[in-house]
This record gives C-alpha cells, sequence and structure tokens, in this order.
C-alpha cells in the first residue's frame, strides 16, 4: 500500500494512493504520525479506511508533502554505510580506507524536513558548499527496544526517499555532522510512504541520483555494509525506538564533494532521487531569499 500526506482544498490531508488517485481517509484519522499508531495496533484499519472512503482526487490537484511533515524526533542517519562511497570519501579526506565496525551515527533536525517537490534553501551566506546524498528511509511501526535481528524487520511501517542535503564546509568547521545536516530544508523526503508488502525486496533495489538530468549516484541497497536488521538491531540498544521513527540508511558513491573537482549545488539546480518499487523527488535548488 502506498501511503501520503498532502495539501488539498486548504489544509493537510492524508490519503491512500492507487492508480494516479489518491483516496482520502482524513475523516478516520488526522495525520501520518495518528496512522501509524493506530495502524500499528491493527492492521486491517487501512482496508477498512479505504472501503469506507467517500472521496479521492487526481495526483495532479494535490500538493504531495513530506510523508511526515514534522517527526516527533530527529531523523536518525547511517553514514558511510555503502563500501564505495566509504572509499570515496577516505580518498577525498586523504585518509586511510576502513570499513566501520559499527554503524556510523547521526541525527538531522525536525526542521530540516521537506516535501518531494519543495524547494531547497540556499543561503550562500552560509554555506557555499551544498551536496546531495540519496537514501532509503525507513519508519518504524512500532515501539521497540533491544530489538533481535531476527524480528527487526516486522518494526518497519514502511520505506520512503530521503535526500540527505549536507552542508559540507559546516561539517568540516564544526567536525562533526549535525549542524552541516541540518538546515531548514535539508531533508527532502517522500513522494509517500510505501508499506513492506508491496516490496520485494528492501535489500534490492535499484538507487540513484541526478542533478539537472545527469546521473550523479546509482548503486543498489544490496551494498549497504549494515542491512536493515542490524541498523534497527544496532539503533534500538537500550534506547525505545518509537512508531514515526525516521531512520535514513546511507548512500552510496557518486556525491559531489568527493568528484574531481568537487561539485555543489548551486540556485537554479534540480535534485532527483529516485529508489526503485518506492518513488522519485525532485527538489530545485532556490537562494533562500527567494523562497
Amino acid at each position: 500500500m502506498i501511503l501520503a500526506s498532502y495539501f488539498h482544498e486548504e489544509r493537510n490531508k492524508i490519503g491512500i494512493v492507487q492508480a494516479e488517485r489518491i483516496i482520502d481517509i482524513s475523516s478516520f484519522c488526522s495525520d501520518m504520525l495518528s496512522l501509524i499508531q493506530l495502524v500499528g495496533e491493527d492492521k486491517n484499519l487501512l482496508d477498512t479506511w479505504s472501503d469506507r472512503a467517500a472521496e479521492s482526487y487526481s495526483l495532479n490537484d494535490v500538493r504531495l508533502l513530506a510523508p511526515i511533515p514534522l517527526p516527533r524526533r530527529n531523523i536518525m542517519c547511517l553514514g558511510l554505510n555503502y563500501a564505495d562511497h566509504v572509499e570515496e570519501h577516505y580518498s577525498a579526506s586523504g585518509r586511510e580506507i576502513t570499513l566501520p565496525d559499527f554503524p556510523i551515527i547521526f541525527t538531522k533536525a525536525t526542521t530540516s524536513i521537506n516535501g518531494p517537490f519543495d524547494p531547497i534553501p540556499h543561503d550562500l551566506a552560509v554555506t557555499n558548499e551544498l551536496d546531495w546524498e540519496v537514501e532509503l528511509a525507513l519508519v518504524i511501526g512500532r515501539e521497540g527496544i533491544n530489538i533481535p535481528a531476527e524480528t527487526a524487520m516486522e518494526f518497519i511501517f514502511g520505506y520512503t526517499v530521503l535526500n540527505d542535503i549536507s552542508a559540507r564546509d559546516l561539517q568540516r568547521n564544526h567536525k562533526q555532522f549535525f549542524k552541516g545536516k541540518s538546515l531548514d530544508g535539508a531533508c527532502p523526503m517522500g513522494p509517500w510512504i510505501v508499506t513492506p508488502d508491496s516490496i520485494n525486496d528492501p535489500h534490492n533495489l535499484r538507487i540513484t541520483s541526478r542533478v539537472n538530468g545527469d546521473l550523479k549516484q546509482e548503486s543498489s541497497t544490496r551494498f549497504m555494509i549494515f542491512d536493515i536488521p542490524e541498523i534497527i538491531v544496532q539503533l534500538s540498544l537500550g534506547m525505545t525506538l518509537l512508531p514515526g521513527d525516521i531512520i535514513a540508511t546511507g548512500t552510496p558513491s557518486g556525491v559531489g564533494f568527493a568528484r574531481q573537482p568537487p561539485e555543489f549545488l548551486l540556485p537554479g539546480d534540480v535534485v532527483e532521487c529516485e529508489i526503485q518499487e518506492i518513488g522519485l523527488i525532485r527538489n530545485p535548488v532556490m537562494e533562500h531569499s527567494k523562497i
């Protein structure tokens, strides 16, 4: 099933996407976080709501929002979770290439969330090195702590596409990830959430990014160093995962800062991120003052 948050008739709504239309289920549930909580308690609700829904709209007549426009807490992210990205990262930094023994975890602020087709703000007074990173993101469906690998996949509500926009100069200046990853609008995601029953194998999905139509990243989720169960195991050790938590699983090689010469996003560019069986997000980069 495909679930989306969208704006229509002057208010935010939620719906089920079917055949280029969106079935409105806002009368049954107010927002995606509430939906995730309720469905975690009764998995038959979505079918019931779909059967009882009275209204639907063409996707062309609505504005798709980030599936979870305001998460309850920071987006959790993995760094260096593809071997080829580890290689390009350390090579660009002139350091010895070493694969991580444990997931490298950081977070992005909730205010970085952006819609799947909305502008990415670019304030040249803040950063001159804005970079792209296409990632598969997981949405947690129910609460859990110290989750074993054998049952980890049962805690996933669905999957979405995420662009981990990164200000490389801020990362370098502050010597950590958080600030450079958390600028407003630096986390476009969507275009919706696809539930696990609609994904053949989340560990075998083609993942790509393009800038102005030029292919920049092309890989498969099968090349992740830490697979999805292990990510959930590690994050849940001593820390409760909550319904609606968003986990970005890392990016493959092809990012801008590691290219020769380095490439960074500029106002007027258009970034596309796409993952097989999930969908595509497309975001123009715009000067901050024009947004």
